[in-house]
């Protein structure tokens, strides 16, 4: 064989195998890339899942909080339609105007139910401020209130700012007329104000509850502007496009029911319900997810919730552009990047992979090597610095294993610090104690927030004191995946809460004896400041005060005369009028009081609050003029309270007042003197609390306490 057949044949054989390379090489570029787009798209689709869970827990936060609201207006004015008082009276003042022929004015029961009325009305919102008159002194219509009906849908009486009644209204009375409250769907009020409302039907006492035994129609009007649409913000949402709204189906259109973001209000806007509008697929599917259209044309991802209480639906979305912005860029990248590994190193990926990765796998080795060794070097500190605290430390797992214990947390069990690792609460601690640590870690893992609290162990010997332990538990961030650890530490705080304890009886029993020193003096207001205690704690806990404010009227309201030991005893046993210049001296007898209690430390401003105690509403008190909320909530209570006592309570110059005339006095009062919301809420406790039974003896001369007054 010839040098060039030889040569002809090892090119022949040369280019066979390039060519297998190339093909090889080729197929290996067709099958990345394939899977590169397919892994691109993937990821895309994790994203929008991502987002929909991410959307969905947003619209189930706003969605909740709506139908709350709605249920809690709802009863509101449920309450009133199940109030047996005003059954009776609405029942006598249909009789007295329809079939007597009487005028609403000429009914007295009519003004039991009116005051009844505007007390609900400001307590649970169905009430808006007074708008100023025009000029021509023409009354406005009110844009929010509470009124009554007969079965007729005759408007009886009504709060003082009751809307008019319009075709929305009358047609939610027509449903109720089957004997189920019912939803006035929104609407524009007055001044175009977004208002809603409820009505409920009124049965007679007694009936049993069917559309015939139906006397009249309890009708809630308010205005939803500051107090349902603030519901739809998200607290803390970073996003700059993200929206929640309201919708509702109207015919083949969406109608928008809340403020949208491009400044539309309320109401104002409209739109075919067509397959690509966002509102429009929320409502043929709510609970679902989407790309659609929004009401300006962007595409924006979309997902939703049906209310329970009302026929709207919430909606949540977010411009597609912003939510994928992110993940298109790092796609694009990513794919850019992918590609050109691919054509760049396809013929030396294996070689340089292989090289690669024994270099790689001994610098890895070294490197854990090194980091295990800090990593034991740091653990032996830490297990040194906590062996040191007082307090019990130990970390659980996610199945509330052990995986660290100090000394203390060992301590008075039959196990070492290093046989507790890897043991469950349950085994180590035993299950009646370990179950609030259970409890208190799961709570920890839902949302990653530190909670911590407070246990009484009771003594197991009748000699020894109880002890109180505070537990702090802290979630432990970590860069494993669903790490969820949980930090544990247990402290004996007994001693402070004892010696706390402690200075709180000592605080009452100083506090009972300064009293009953008072009332010696004054025999004929003897226990007055009790009783003011008991009236301003009651208004308080109306209110839903917290705990501090109600000890603070408690002790205030109980020290409130005890400057009157600097008051001359005729003065305070004198039967006949008493002068001018005597009633100052009772009136700075608070102001003593005050400055009597300056330095004493009540952890509380039980002075500060004896000093404003005759400050008024208006700004027209002493000493300091103060206006409205410039008077401390506990001054305002402790005012009503005093003024309510003083009234229904016999002095020596003159007999008790009725609570209703007591009542009275005070309302007129309202907004001049007092706080008309603390007025509201001892009116509250009288009609609907028991108050005007459980107070009766207050109008006795010799107080006597409740049980022993038969009540």
């Amino acid at each position: 064989m010839s040098d060039n057949q030889i040569d002809g044949s090892g090119k022949k054989s040369t280019y066979k195998a390039l060519s297998i390379g190339v093909l090889l090489l080729v197929a290996v570029m067709i099958v990345g890339i394939w899977g590169t787009f397919k892994f691109v798209e993937e990821q895309r689709l994790r994203d929008l899942r991502n987002w929909e869970v991410r959307l969905g827990i947003v619209a189930d936060s706003r969605a909740a909080s709506v139908d709350d609201w709605l249920r809690k207006q709802e009863q509101a004015i449920g309450t009133l339609a199940t109030n047996a008082s005003l059954q009776v009276y609405l029942t006598q003042l249909v009789i007295e105007t329809a079939e007597n022929g009487n005028s609403i004015a000429e009914v007295p029961e009519a003004g039991y139910l009116i005051n009844l009325l505007n007390n609900q009305a400001v307590i649970s919102g169905f009430w808006e401020p007074e708008e100023p008159q025009i000029r021509a002194n023409v009354a406005r219509p009110g844009r929010a209130g509470i009124g009554l009906t007969d079965a007729t849908g005759k408007l009886l009486v009504s709060s003082g700012n009751m809307p008019p009644m319009n075709p929305t209204i009358r047609a939610a009375m027509a449903k109720a007329g089957d004997g189920e409250p019912a939803l006035v769907d929104l609407y524009e009020g007055i001044n175009g104000d977004p208002t809603m409302g409820f009505v409920w039907p009124i049965y007679a006492v007694q009936d049993e509850g069917s559309p015939k035994d139906i006397i009249g129609y309890v009708i809630g009007l308010r205005t939803v502007e500051t107090s349902l649409f603030p519901l739809l913000f998200q607290p803390g949402d970073t996003l700059q496009s993200a929206e929640n709204y309201l919708v509702r189906r109207d015919g083949n259109l969406v109608q928008y029911i809340s403020p949208l973001a491009d400044g539309t209000l309320a109401l104002a806007r409209k739109l075919s319900a067509q397959n690509d509008l966002a509102a429009a697929f929320v409502i043929e599917n709510p609970g679902g997810f989407a790309i659609a259209s929004n009401y300006l044309g962007s595409r924006v991802l979309v997902t939703g919730r049906a209310l329970t209480t009302a026929p709207w639906f919430l909606v949540r979305t977010v411009s597609e552009k912003e939510a994928l912005a992110e993940t298109d860029q790092r796609l694009s990248t990513m794919l850019g990047i992918f590609l050109l590994l691919i054509f760049a190193v396809a013929g030396t990926v294996v070689a340089v992979w292989r090289h690669g990765t024994s270099i790689r796998a001994a610098e890895l080795a070294v490197r854990y090597r090194e980091m295990a060794e800090q990593l034991k070097e740091r653990s032996e500190f830490l297990k040194i610095v906590t062996d040191q605290q007082p307090t019990s430390i130990a970390v659980f797992d996610a199945e509330d294993k052990y995986t660290f214990a100090n000394s203390v947390a060992a301590e008075g069990l039959e196990i070492s610090q290093d046989e507790m690792i890897g043991k469950k609460a349950a085994s180590v601690l035993g299950p009646e104690q370990a179950r609030e640590i259970i409890e208190m870690t799961n709570l920890v893992r839902l949302d990653y927030e530190p909670r911590s609290s407070i246990s009484r162990l009771k003594a197991s010997d009748a000699g020894e004191a109880d002890r109180v332990i505070k537990s702090d538990f802290v979630p432990l961030r970590s860069t494993r995946v669903n790490s969820k650890e949980v930090l544990t530490v247990f402290q004996d705080i007994s001693e402070v809460v004892i010696a706390q304890e402690r200075r709180e009886a000592v605080l009452r029993d100083l506090v009972s004896t300064l009293v009953a020193f008072v009332d010696r003096r004054d025999p004929y207001s003897a226990d007055q400041s009790r009783r003011v205690a008991i009236v301003a704690a009651a208004i308080a806990q109306e209110m839903g005060a917290s705990e501090d404010l109600v000890r603070t009227v408690d002790i205030a309201g109980n020290l409130m005369n005890i400057g009157k030991i600097l008051v001359p005893p005729e003065l305070l046993t004198k039967t006949k009028n008493l002068t001018k210049k005597e009633m100052e001296i009772i009136r700075n007898s608070l102001f003593a009081s005050a400055d009597l209690l300056e330095d004493v430390e009540f952890d509380l401003p039980v002075a500060n609050t004896l000093r404003q105690l005759q400050e008024n509403f208006d700004g027209s008190g002493q000493p300091n003029g103060l206006v409205g909320t410039e008077i401390s909530e506990s001054a305002r209570i402790i005012a009503v309270a005093n003024a309510f006592v003083g009234m229904v309570s016999p002095r020596a110059y003159r007999s008790a007042l009725s609570f209703s005339a007591a009542v009275k006095y005070l309302l007129e009062d309202a907004d001049v003197r007092f706080d008309r919301r603390m007025v509201s809420a001892l009116i509250n406790y009288l009609e609907n609390r028991g108050g005007r039974e459980n107070w009766k003896y207050f109008s006795e001369y010799k107080d006597a306490d409740p049980e022993e007054s038969g009540t």
